[in-house]
């Protein structure tokens, strides 16, 4: 749950739900090891999953990436939409989780923090 910041989901096309999920659940894996193993530190896409290093082989996120490229976009604009879709995808994760985080937006990206208690 957000409790500080802009509520607007956006929706990620060209998933199966299947897909969807997988990365949904992904991703709140990383958010809970996060929020266990770095307490009060905020965290975006960008820091879940290893800073600019896009190497997502053998996770969920690589479909969104896989996606583009079949679609007919060059490999640097696939890895944008596709980390664009999947901040996307993390403020979902984060709206739909029990816990309490506040957010705010930088010029890059959408960060979060946990609020314990």
């Amino acid at each position: 749950m957000i409790i500080k910041g802009d509520d607007k989901l956006r929706d990620v096309s060209g998933l199966s739900e299947t897909e969807k999920q997988r990365i949904l659940d992904f991703l709140q894996g990383a958010v809970y090891c996060w929020c266990k193993n770095r307490k009060g530190e905020c965290f975006s896409i960008l820091e879940l999953m290893g800073g600019d290093n896009r190497d997502w082989n053998g996770t969920p996120l690589q479909t969104l990436y896989d996606k583009h490229r079949l679609n007919g976009k060059d490999d640097k604009e696939a890895w944008d939409v596709a980390g664009q879709e999947s901040g996307w995808l993390l403020k979902e994760t984060i709206h739909r989780d029990e816990r309490r985080f506040e957010t705010e937006s930088t010029a890059i990206n959408r960060r979060y923090r946990w609020l314990e208690g």
